[in-house]
């Protein structure tokens, strides 16, 4: 594990939340996107070496429209950069963790993996590789 990549923070509206930390933050966010194939809309803030990832659904049936519906927005994971994705994967298993998805693209061009909140003290971490 390099650093902390980014936290992901689960929103209802992308467009407050993103007011809400230009004001913390002092700065814009330097990137939106849309990921398709999760059904969000993303929205970037660099914060030192560190992002934070504010998520917005587009589709209520996909992974951030679910965790909304049951969890109510907020915090949603925390996510960690490696250099071999696949060798950190593969490393972390051996020792029983569960990967619950992923590899496959992501957000920010990144290459990414979840492990199981299950496994990790109830805390979703994805792990990202620049892609």
């Amino acid at each position: 594990m390099k650093r902390i990549e980014h936290i992901g923070i689960a929103v209802a509206n992308l467009e407050e939340a993103e007011r809400i930390f230009e004001d913390i933050l002092g700065e814009a966010a330097f990137k939106r996107e849309r990921v398709e194939s999760e059904a969000v809309d993303v929205s970037f803030f660099q914060t030192g070496e560190s992002k934070v990832e504010l998520l917005a659904t587009t589709d209520q049936a996909g992974p951030i429209g679910q965790h909304i519906e049951r969890r109510g927005p907020g915090l949603h994971h925390l996510a960690f950069h490696v250099d071999d994705l696949e060798a950190e994967l593969e490393r972390l298993q051996g020792l029983g963790y569960q990967v619950i998805t992923g590899p496959k693209p992501g957000a920010d061009g990144k290459v990414i993996a979840f492990l199981h909140p299950a496994s990790t003290a109830k805390v979703l971490i994805e792990l990202c590789a620049d892609a």
